[in-house]
């Protein structure tokens, strides 16, 4: 298998020992993650004038810890300032408690329409002006644009699905293992199981699944503007001639459902449906494959606690909550103010730009004890992976099913699995998009 042509993430992939994270070392039931070379003082002064000259984002050195410029903004909680791709200042939320007190805040607008809405790269900024369903909406729109679709992402409906994901999980494992080591997990697996999870989910034909995952890559990564801005052209013809079709031929799942319902009823227009459609199909696979394929490579890298699970499998729930806070693969969750805010002692102004680092606000160690170290005892669940507020993330509950079952299976099925190159040489995804493997090798 090649492991080609590498991103230039590929380069700053190196990890090195595991001692070197701490500067206490491990404890007996915390085994710190390696890919660190120094942990910052955090009883050190905060440097404010070194945090306004922090840039975000910024490429990680290890795709699992956040980029080593960040820890002055880890010493700054709960505010930082930063400065974005095009130059312009915004707020950083740093802080925890801040964070859910923020993001809570219907004073924060997440309208992408707005003139001066934040963008944290230029094939945002491209996209900027076109309206986004649910995650780009404020409320009461955005509460009745989740009411439509709440029903099929409720925690009783993702327990019903598990025997669906299972046998999806099983299917994949048997063709990647039909095929021999090595592999590329992210190809094999990881990116078709939650792939073939949300098709089924919506009616959408997994026939089409390179077509739309290929478009889904373009709209998140580009490289250019103009690739994201097409990328969503064409998703969106897609999804709307396969809306037509469902007009007048309905199969089962949830966006016939909503053109019988909703559509039908004259409840949404053509527009919305695409819109929701467009939301639902990419989040509904880009962010739990990239969770997928991340997590296997920080267990790998962590056996200590890869072999305390395989040893006691009722750890895994705790594992994943604490897999995704350390994770945190969406960083930089975007909001604008629409009044002035204070927060501790600092106004955050109107019109001005709000980012929300989850893998900074993930590692505060007032609510995190050792933030760096992998520890499936912790109470993790507070954790801001999903955001949290009005917009936390509608389909948390079929992500946390599709973690456990994947994780599960594929280290059970596979008790040798290991990785199959270098870590320097596998490449990862740039700090601009969601955090993840761009291939990930692997033998057994």
């Amino acid at each position: 298998m090649k492991i080609g042509t590498t991103h230039s993430s590929s380069a700053r992939s190196s990890m090195p020992d595991t001692d070197a994270t701490l500067k206490a070392g491990p404890t007996p039931d915390r085994e710190p993650t390696p890919g660190r070379n120094a942990t910052p003082d955090r009883n050190a002064t905060p440097d404010r004038d070194a945090t306004e000259a922090v840039a975000f984002p910024q490429d990680r050195t290890c795709p699992y810890h956040p980029p080593a410029a960040y820890d002055p903004l880890r010493a700054a909680r709960p505010l930082a300032r930063i400065t974005l791709f095009d130059g312009r200042p915004a707020w950083l939320v740093t802080g925890h408690a801040a964070a859910r007190r923020l993001l809570a805040d219907q004073r924060l607008s997440t309208d992408r329409t707005r003139d001066g809405f934040p963008a944290t790269s230029a094939r945002l900024a491209a996209v900027r002006g076109r309206k986004t369903a649910l995650l780009g909406v404020d409320d009461p729109e955005h509460r009745n644009q989740r009411k439509m679709v709440l029903p099929d992402f409720t925690l009783k409906r993702a327990a019903a699905l598990r025997p669906h994901i299972q046998r999806i999980v099983d299917e994949r494992l048997d063709v990647m293992t039909a095929q021999g080591p090595p592999a590329d997990l992210v190809t094999d697996f990881a990116l078709p199981v939650p792939s073939m999870v949300i098709c089924a989910l919506l009616g959408v034909p997994y026939a089409d699944h390179d077509y739309f995952e290929e478009q889904s890559r373009r709209l998140l990564r580009g490289p250019r503007p103009a690739d994201t801005q097409d990328a969503r052209d064409r998703l969106e013809a897609y999804l709307g001639e396969l809306i037509d079709r469902k007009r007048h031929t309905p199969g089962e799942g949830l966006l016939d459902d909503l053109v019988r319902r909703q559509l039908g009823e004259g409840a949404v227009d053509r527009e919305l449906l695409v819109a929701l459609a467009v939301i639902l199909l990419v989040a509904g696979h880009e962010t739990t494959a990239n969770m997928i394929s991340l997590g296997t490579y920080t267990l790998l890298s962590n056996p200590r606690r890869l072999t305390e699970l395989r040893e006691d499998p009722s750890l895994l729930p705790g594992a994943v909550e604490e897999l995704m806070r350390v994770l945190s693969i969406a960083d930089g969750l975007l909001r604008m103010a629409t009044e002035d805010i204070d927060v501790d002692g600092q106004t955050i102004r109107a019109g001005d730009g709000v980012v929300f680092s989850t893998s900074v606000i993930n590692r505060d160690e007032t609510v995190y004890p050792e933030p760096d170290a992998l520890d499936w005892h912790r109470p993790a669940r507070h954790h801001v992976a999903f955001g949290f507020g009005i917009h936390q993330c509608l389909g948390q509950n079929l992500a946390r099913a599709e973690l456990e079952i994947a994780l599960h299976t594929l280290f059970e099925r596979l008790p040798s699995l290991r990785l199959a190159a270098p870590p320097q040489e596998i490449p990862f995804k740039p700090g601009d998009t969601i955090q993840g493997m761009l291939e990930l090798p692997v033998s057994w």
